[in-house]
C-alpha cells in the first residue's frame, strides 16, 4: 500500500511540475508578443512626437515670415497650450462621475441611458418623523 502512495505522490508532482512548465512556456509566448506591440506602439510615440515638433517648428517659422520670432514663438507655444488643454478635457471623464446621456451599443449605435436618480431608494424604510428642533431628543 505505502508503494502506491509513493507512485501516486510521484504522479502527482510529475503532473504538477508538466502543468507548470506548460503555463510558464505559454506565458513567456504570450509576453513576448505583448512585448513587440508594446515596442511598436512606443516608436509609433516617439515618431508622432517628433512629427508634432516638425509641425509646430513649420507653422512657427511660417509666422516668422510675417512677425517678429518672438511673437511666432509665443504664438505657436499658445497655440499648442490650447491644443493640449482641449485634448486634456477630451480625455477626462465628466467631473461628476455622471453617466453621459447617450452610451454606445455593441453595434455601435446609441442608446439612451436613464438618469440616475437624485435620492436612495426607500422601499422598506419607515419614513422619518419630523421633529421639532426646540423639542429634547430622547432614545427610547
Amino acid at each position: 500500500m505505502q508503494r502506491l502512495e509513493h507512485l501516486d505522490k510521484h504522479l502527482v508532482d510529475e503532473l504538477a511540475r508538466a502543468a507548470r512548465e506548460t503555463v510558464r512556456d505559454e506565458l513567456r509566448e504570450q509576453a513576448r508578443g505583448q512585448r513587440r506591440r508594446a515596442a511598436l506602439y512606443a516608436g509609433s510615440g516617439a515618431a508622432a512626437l517628433y512629427a508634432g515638433a516638425a509641425v509646430s517648428l513649420a507653422v512657427g517659422l511660417a509666422l516668422d515670415l510675417v512677425l517678429p520670432g518672438w511673437a511666432a514663438a509665443l504664438i505657436t507655444a499658445v497655440a499648442l497650450g490650447t491644443l493640449a488643454y482641449v485634448l486634456r478635457g477630451a480625455a477626462r471623464p465628466t467631473a461628476s462621475g455622471a453617466v453621459p446621456a447617450q452610451a454606445t451599443a455593441p453595434g455601435g449605435r446609441s442608446v439612451p441611458v436613464p438618469p440616475a436618480p437624485s435620492a436612495p431608494p426607500t422601499v422598506g424604510v419607515p419614513p422619518r418623523p419630523e421633529s421639532d428642533p426646540d423639542t429634547p431628543h430622547h432614545r427610547a
